[in-house]
């Protein structure tokens, strides 16, 4: 553009220097606003082209050498070929990355597998045994179960998606296995269970539907010294109420978060932070909205909205 006004004036200039008529000056002027105006048009075409290549580039960068525009000299070339090599050295630390994760998960899968046999081993003895320490033992062992049955479900939440079955379950006898898996903590705590009729069926998938209301069952009884746990349906939403030590209001907008224990975590050290977080993950996989009401010394709701069957099934 200086360059454009710099022309424009010495034409002016000329001719009046010469004493020529300043309609030959317009008329260069009108050409070279014409030559202007087609470079513009030409150069701004060739600069929206290389800018969405680049935005292409921005969010592709796995085929980066195939998207970038040529260079238009040594200087730029040679910048390419930085950005080539840093693409393809992050590559390498993606896969390489990838490798890690997945040995890792395989470990962990198979460690799960095999804490089973020595798990059976032991209640099997206990079976045949009736010592004084029994009931103890039988409730520490039921516990290490949960344990090795939460990590392998966390190692399989890293790809829920693959592992759905979306289908119209009956949410009274998933509801009824999981209250029958806790049972034992049921009877050895003396705590009471009020299950009303669950008349309703939802689209879902029926294992990772039982792994959430496991997870809550496990949370009530955690922290529900005497009472009880009453699991009714409130409208189209299932409640599962307790009588426990409750959450701080400070803590609830937090419960869901990876590791967080707030108060509860640090009267209960054993605490990791992890249930609910998992539980979280697999409701929002399921299209469950979770909403925990809770009044610290009073106990806890837990409400499970569920998605409507059509929105789920052809989403």
């Amino acid at each position: 553009m200086l360059f454009y006004l710099l022309t424009i004036g010495i034409f002016v200039i000329i001719q009046q220097l010469g004493g020529q008529e300043m309609a030959y000056a317009w008329y260069a002027v009108f050409l070279v606003t014409v030559i202007l105006l087609f470079i513009l048009i030409v150069d701004g075409h060739a600069y929206c082209k290389r800018r969405k290549l680049l935005r292409q580039i921005g969010e592709r960068l796995d085929i980066l050498k195939d998207l970038l525009p040529k260079s238009d000299g040594e200087p730029e070339a040679t910048y390419q070929n930085f950005i080539i090599s840093l693409c393809q050295e992050l590559q390498t630390m993606r896969d390489n990355a990838a490798a890690s994760r997945a040995d890792s998960l395989h470990y962990y899968t198979v460690w799960v597998h095999q804490i089973k046999t020595p798990i059976a081993a032991m209640r099997l003895v206990l079976d045949q045994d009736n010592g004084p320490n029994n009931d103890l033992i039988n409730q520490e062992l039921f516990k290490i179960e949960k344990y090795a049955e939460l990590a392998l479900q966390y190692i399989k939440l890293q790809n829920i998606a693959e592992d759905l079955v979306i289908e119209p379950c009956d949410l009274n006898t998933i509801v009824r296995k999981a209250v029958k898996e806790y049972s034992l903590l049921f009877i050895l705590r003396k705590l009471r269970l009020d299950l009303e009729p669950l008349d309703k069926a939802v689209v879902s998938d029926e294992k990772w539907l039982l792994f959430i209301i496991k997870q809550l069952l496990s949370n009530s009884l955690k922290y529900t010294k005497e009472g009880g746990i009453h699991i009714y349906m409130n409208d189209s939403r299932l409640v599962i109420e307790d009588s426990g030590i409750g959450i701080r209001s400070e803590d609830l907008p937090r419960i869901f978060e990876k590791g967080y224990t707030g108060y509860n975590g640090r009267v209960d050290q054993r605490a990791s932070g992890i249930g609910l977080y998992l539980t979280k993950w697999a409701a929002d996989a399921l299209s469950i909205d979770i909403q925990i009401e809770s009044t610290l010394g009073q106990g806890t709701r837990v409400y499970l909205s569920f998605p409507q069957s059509d929105s789920l099934l052809f989403d």
